[in-house]
């Protein structure tokens, strides 16, 4: 009995350790939503500044990072997640340089240079500007279509990917307006991206893929409202994006802040609110039964403040309508030899 315990409690430890060690690697991730930060410390006279400490700041979060400059004056911050930051720059002799707010989109890398002005580092030096547009470390072409669009602009049915339409070289195929959630689950990323076929895209939810063998569909339909952003790429893809020979649709979801936000909603469509069709009033025929509601909720936070974040989304459609179909019923000739056992 005690080797049968001490063997439970063995093996007990073992799945534990293992599940921790688990739970603790990070993920290795080919395609991810992630951005960077990078740039060159200099004096006046253009030379490296070595040992300067570069911080970086989380806006929404208040997470920070810190590191110094290498003997080239290089600094470089990685798998960043989208959002606003910002940077200062420290050394002794030298005037702190901040950079207030430096805007990190999906996938994007961002080079902020920075020249330290000789003087007590109690002056700080503020620099103030738009994001450089030019992205000399990657030849791809894209758009990133950003948080405000991708929550505020109306969409027929909540599809999130039929919002790649405002991006240049994209077309939706079928309807103009895309498909709607609910309509037809096999046609959820139906378009057109850079002149290659439908259905030949790629679709990525924070790094992780979305299509299935299936006629390349998406299996997973993000809501509306839990995108933060996301970018469409749709030429001069590098080999981290092959196996598609069309653009790459990447989404990255929401994530908590310091500040806690939430949104409840409702979209009602029914046949008092539609107007009916043109050949069905013409003839005299009523307007079918249509009820369709689409309706969720949201909501952000920090539980733990600048130490845990959480988001949450959910979003529920129901759809009530009459279908028209044709089958066949048997003839009174028919019901009559049933009836009479022949």
């Amino acid at each position: 009995m005690k080797n049968n315990r001490a063997i439970f409690v063995f093996l007990s430890l073992v799945v534990l350790f293992t599940t921790c060690l688990a739970s603790l690697s990070p993920p290795l991730v080919a395609q991810s939503t992630y951005g960077s930060i990078a740039g060159a410390i200099t004096d006046p006279a253009g030379g490296a500044v070595t040992e300067a400490q570069v911080t970086l700041t989380n806006l929404g979060t208040a997470e920070k990072r810190t590191q110094p400059t290498g003997g080239d004056g290089f600094y470089s911050f990685v798998n960043l997640f989208p959002g606003r930051y910002k940077i200062e720059v420290e050394k002794t002799g030298f005037k702190r340089f901040t950079r207030p707010e430096v805007v990190v989109e999906v996938n994007q890398s961002v080079r902020i240079d920075a020249t330290l002005q000789v003087g007590d580092v109690t002056q700080t030096v503020e620099v103030t500007g738009e994001t450089p547009l030019l992205q000399s470390e990657s030849s791809s072409l894209g758009q990133v279509v950003e948080q405000r669009k991708t929550n505020e602009l109306p969409l027929n049915g909540r599809n999130i990917f039929n919002l790649t339409a405002i991006a240049p070289s994209v077309v939706p195929q079928g309807n103009s307006y895309g498909t709607p959630v609910g309509k037809n689950p096999f046609d959820f990323a139906n378009f057109q991206v850079g002149g290659s076929f439908a259905n030949q895209s790629a679709e990525y939810l924070d790094g992780q893929p979305l299509n299935i063998g299936y006629i390349n569909l998406p299996l997973i339909l993000p809501t509306q409202d839990s995108i933060g952003e996301f970018k469409v790429q749709y030429n001069n893809l590098g080999p981290d994006w092959g196996k598609f020979s069309g653009g790459v649709i990447n989404l990255s979801t929401k994530s908590g802040s310091n500040e806690w936000h939430g949104s409840a909603y409702e979209f009602l469509r029914n046949k008092v609110l539609n107007a009916n069709q043109f050949f069905a009033n013409k003839a005299g025929i009523p307007r079918s039964p249509f009820t369709q509601n689409q309706y969720g909720a949201t909501l952000g936070g920090a539980p733990i403040k600048e130490k845990l974040f959480v988001f949450f989304s959910w979003e529920s459609f129901r759809l009530r309508q009459g279908t028209v179909f044709t089958t066949t019923v048997p003839t009174l000739a028919e019901r009559g030899s049933g009836l009479s056992g022949n």
